[in-house]
């Protein structure tokens, strides 16, 4: 039964197990460095954590592992212990990852595009993440949203945009221009806005968003058009999102303004007087008409034709050519034809009531033939137009002329009739031939046609004129000339990249192809300026850094379109603009100044050198003192440090300043720098005597104290430093019995007796002690008195005060202590037989008393022998070769007390 129930309960138990699926939100922003804590899966799960008392009874402890490592799991790293989630080193793009513009779902290793509108949910990574051991078992579907952050700008598809508008086109017409920018971020930080850096007074721009939030800019006419006036608008469209702060996009627009049939053909004058002889042959010229109309291609096409007015004689007579305008004589003059001839001609342009104008022919009958003219064109003509090149040479032949009389009764003469640079001379050895030629350069740019007329007449007055057209031929001979040949621009650092600097302006007078203007740089521009080849748009592709280049010069080309071309050069100055970007630097990050103690106050410690990359006030730089400030200042402008008061070593042996320096931009920026002044020891201190503490303490010495044992020391410390607190002890005066027994060790200030001590060696000794240090450039020194009293015992210790009381009769010896002087024993010299002899005397004489009060002397030893062996202990101080500090705390014995 057991088993049954097992075989039943277990799947359940399986089922239910591993049917515990958790789902946690978690969102981040793109972008974002390795490392940060995206979650903690253990604490939102609510389960025992690593340090927890819970999980410390967990065995095995608890354990988060990623279900697959794909795609979403190279982004994220995952404690396995502690379960929480972070940044990997991979950085995440959500531009990258969501490609598509709805938003997209990565599933471990694939992209699932959703649908929904764009939200932080539309670009989502999703992580399956396994939580053991099995009594924790569960499956968590971690779904991390990437939110969108404006990391980057927005970009036409095309650097150059195009767009035609009619220039009849009413107010408020909208177009759409056709490539809009294009921002990879999302929401707000997309596309908001576009804007015209020049309207011209007569567009404007607006945005219409569609269903699925595409924001397409619509080129709005906000005043009268007509190309007449002006054919073409250049232009530079901005588009800005609604980033913080936002980010620009911008591309060149040019409109042109299209042809409209707006005009109509017109005449120069409304009435044309011709004269025509009566023998003129077929196909004379009469005249030419000519109308202009302002429109383009077929809006300005225009025929010619005879009103309905003009009578059939009329028309049969004098043949008009409907494309140019020519009228020629038809059919012959007789005798029945009318003498005057009102034609009047209409100019028809599409779509517009027809220009009129009359032409008068009167018809001059003739009795005797008129004078022959024949022309001879030497030059390219065609019907009737010569066509010469501008800067042909002077004396370029045109046409020979022939002039005769039919009849050849009468004289013939011919002359030039009208203005130019022509002239008609005869040409020998010749008779009635002339030479027709220039006698100046022709320039087209100053008069592109000549009519001129060769008249030649006879001696009864009949005149005949042959009428010559020259048509100037352009030549590429100008070159396009800059409306500024120095162009000085400016623009503040750290600018948009793409920003508009200016619009280059050049012209060619030269017509057609050779007047079409192209822009180059030149071969000194940075790469990093750009200068459109048809609008002359000079723009800048970088961020400008005043502090690495603040002036910007050179060269731009015009180049015409002709052959060969030709060109001209401007010069191109940009300065670019300080902003306040650069804070104040220091020389170095931490000073050290070096000051002997007791400098002056107010004296230059040290010079705190600082600078600032940025210009006029941006660069101004004020120091001041952070810490310190009651004990020092410095000089905002020159940088000098200065202490208020002397500064005293022994007091404070060194200093730590902080220094700010701030700048005089809006906003200002600062930066701060250490200093550290270290002072430096002179010899101000003498030494200071610790023992003996007075000149008038004593130290009783015995008799059979040993030569060479120590009696006492003379200790002193110095509050200097290095050379200036070495210590030197010497003995510059002495006084007693026998003062050259006492010897004191330069080094240690230890006393010693050299010397044993005699009978007439008793009584007070009198050292006094020089105590000098090293110092430089001056040692400085104390004098302390040692007082040794040499007896068996103190007997009558007023007597001894009442002598120490006495101003001691001690001769100072100028004797500079040597430490390296080492301590010698006196030789026993040789005395003479008469020191010798007179000493024996003495001893004979005193031995009767030495015996006597020797008696005495034992008897008072024997009641005093323990008072006096305490008094010893008392008045010898045992000597060491370093007094312990900790002595010198508690107070001195007094030596006089005893």
């Amino acid at each position: 039964h057991l088993l049954l129930f097992l075989l039943f309960v277990g799947p359940f138990n399986c089922f239910a197990s591993y049917s515990r699926a958790t789902e946690l939100f978690y969102s981040l922003n793109e972008g974002l460095p390795a490392g940060v804590l995206i979650g903690s899966l253990a604490r939102d799960l609510r389960l025992p954590t690593a340090g927890g008392q819970q999980a410390a009874s967990l065995q095995p402890p608890l354990s988060f592992t990623l279900a697959s490592h794909g795609l979403g799991g190279q982004y994220v790293q995952l404690d396995n212990r502690s379960g929480e989630l972070h940044t990997s080193a991979v950085e995440i793009d959500r531009e990258a990852l969501c490609v598509e513009s709805s938003g997209a779902t990565i599933f471990g290793g694939s992209v699932a595009v959703s649908s929904s509108s764009p939200s932080p949910e539309s670009c989502l990574l999703l992580l399956d993440v396994l939580v053991l051991p099995q009594e924790y078992f569960r499956l968590v579907k971690v779904k991390i949203a990437i939110r969108d952050v404006n990391d980057n700008a927005p970009r036409f598809p095309v650097p150059h945009i195009r767009l035609s508008v009619p220039e009849n086109a009413p107010v408020n017409t909208r177009l759409a221009i056709e490539h809009p920018a294009l921002d990879p971020d999302m929401g707000t930080n997309g596309v908001q806005t576009y804007r015209l850096q020049d309207n011209y007074g007569v567009f404007t721009l607006d945005v219409e968003e569609n269903e699925n939030g595409e924001r397409t800019p619509y080129l709005i006419v906000m005043g009268a058009l007509d190309r007449e006036t002006q054919d073409e608008y250049v232009t530079v469209i901005v588009a800005e999102d609604g980033g913080t702060p936002p980010l620009v996009g911008s591309a060149t627009l040019t409109i042109g303004i299209s042809d409209i049939n707006d005009n109509c053909p017109q005449f120069n004058d409304s009435q044309l007087n011709i004269t025509l002889y009566g023998n003129s042959s077929l196909g004379t010229h009469v005249a030419t008409l000519h109308a202009v109309d302002m429109d383009l291609g077929s809006n300005a096409q225009i025929t010619y034709s005879y009103s309905q007015k003009v009578p059939q004689p009329s028309r049969d007579l004098f043949h008009l050519n409907e494309s140019t305008g020519a009228i020629t004589l038809s059919t012959k003059v007789d005798g029945d034809t009318p003498r005057l001839h009102r034609l009047i001609i209409l100019g028809n342009g599409p779509g517009c009531i027809p220009a009129v104008i009359t032409v008068l022919v009167t018809i001059i009958k003739v009795m005797m033939r008129p004078p022959e003219v024949v022309p001879r064109f030497i030059a390219n003509e065609v019907e009737g137009v010569v066509y010469l090149k501008e800067l042909e040479p002077i004396n370029t032949p045109i046409a020979f002329f022939t002039i005769k009389d039919p009849d050849e009764k009468y004289k013939v003469s011919c002359y030039l009739d009208g203005d130019g640079p022509f002239r008609l001379s005869p040409y020998k050895p010749y008779n009635n031939e002339y030479l027709l030629e220039t006698t100046k350069p022709l320039d087209f740019e100053t008069q592109q046609l000549y009519e001129i007329s060769v008249v030649a007449w006879n001696s009864e007055g009949f005149h005949v004129k042959k009428v010559v057209k020259v048509q100037v031929l352009d030549d590429n001979d100008n070159s396009p000339v800059f409306s500024e040949q120095l162009i000085e621009l400016s623009i503040e650092e750290n600018n948009v990249p793409n920003a508009f600097l200016t619009k280059l302006h050049a012209t060619d007078a030269d017509s057609g192809e050779r007047g079409q203007v192209s822009y180059f740089l030149g071969p000194d521009a940075p790469s990093y300026f750009a200068l459109d080849k048809t609008t002359g748009v000079l723009t800048v592709s970088t961020q400008l850094d005043r502090e690495e280049k603040e002036k910007y010069r050179y060269t731009v080309k015009a180049v015409d379109s002709g052959f060969p071309p030709r060109e001209s050069i401007a010069t191109v100055t940009i300065t670019v603009l300080d902003k306040n970007d650069n804070s104040p630097r220091f020389i170095n990050k931490d000073f050290s100044f070096f000051v002997p103690e007791n400098f002056p106050g107010f004296g230059e410690i040290g010079v705190i050198s600082v600078t600032d990359a940025d210009a006029g006030q941006n660069g101004w730089v004020a120091l001041s003192v952070l810490n310190g400030s009651d004990i020092f200042v410095i000089d905002t402008g020159k940088g000098v440090l200065r202490a208020k008061v002397s500064l005293d070593r022994e007091q404070q042996s060194s200093y730590v300043l902080w220094i700010e320096a701030v700048d005089g931009g809006d906003p200002a920026l600062s930066s701060t720098a250490k200093i550290t002044i270290l002072l430096l020891d002179i010899n101000d201190n003498p030494p200071l005597v610790l023992f003996p503490q007075s000149n008038m303490s004593y130290l009783l010495v015995l008799p059979s104290t040993l030569p060479g044992s120590p009696i006492t020391e003379v200790y002193a410390v110095d509050k200097d430093t290095g050379m200036n607190a070495v210590i030197a002890y010497s003995i510059i005066g002495r006084r007693g019995p026998r003062p050259e027994s006492f010897r004191i060790d330069p080094k240690t200030g230890n006393i010693t007796l050299e010397e044993s001590l005699m009978q007439n060696d008793y009584g007070l000794y009198r050292l006094l002690v020089k105590v000098s240090d090293h110092g430089y450039p001056e040692p400085l020194h104390s004098t302390v008195m040692v007082n040794l009293f040499v007896n068996d015992t103190v007997s009558n210790e007023s007597y001894i005060e009442s002598l120490l009381r006495k101003e001691p009769d001690i001769s100072v010896e100028e004797k500079q202590p040597q430490i390296s002087i080492e301590p010698t024993h006196k030789k026993m010299e040789s005395a003479s037989c008469m020191p010798t002899l007179v000493a024996l005397s003495i001893i004979s004489l005193g031995s009767i008393a030495l015996v006597t009060g020797m008696g005495i002397y034992i008897c008072l030893r024997k009641g005093k022998k323990h008072h006096r062996a305490d008094e010893n202990l008392e008045v010898q101080i045992p000597l060491n070769g370093r007094i312990n500090l900790h002595m010198l705390e508690k107070k001195p014995m007094e030596i006089s007390n005893i």
